[in-house]
């Protein structure tokens, strides 16, 4: 396994969003990291939790380029699953749950 150097380049919204738009496969922020070997995970997950990405903000950029559809439908979730054996992970922490 080769080791990886980052940049030290913090994401932007503008990073978050072309990485969004351009996958078909998966949008974690782990696959962005694999995917953008200038950002690390951890970076990744502060701009993630330091920006309030939401369906309002993307809306605007996206809605030329979707196609509608009567059978689809385009969704967000920003939902924290909870794992088994996460608490064998040092810096897992409890997480509330929220009213939506």
């Amino acid at each position: 396994m080769s080791q990886r150097k980052y940049s030290g380049l913090k994401p932007t919204r503008r990073d978050y969003c072309q990485f969004i738009l351009s996958t078909f496969i998966n949008y974690t922020q782990t696959y962005m990291a694999e995917h953008q070997p200038i950002f690390s995970h951890d970076a990744i997950n502060r701009y993630l939790m330091e920006d309030d990405v939401s369906p309002n903000t993307i809306w605007p950029t996206v809605r030329d380029i979707i196609r509608r559809s009567a059978n689809a439908c385009l969704i967000f979730d920003d939902t924290v699953l909870d794992k088994r054996h996460s608490f064998k992970i040092e810096l897992v922490r409890h997480q509330g749950r929220r009213a939506h």
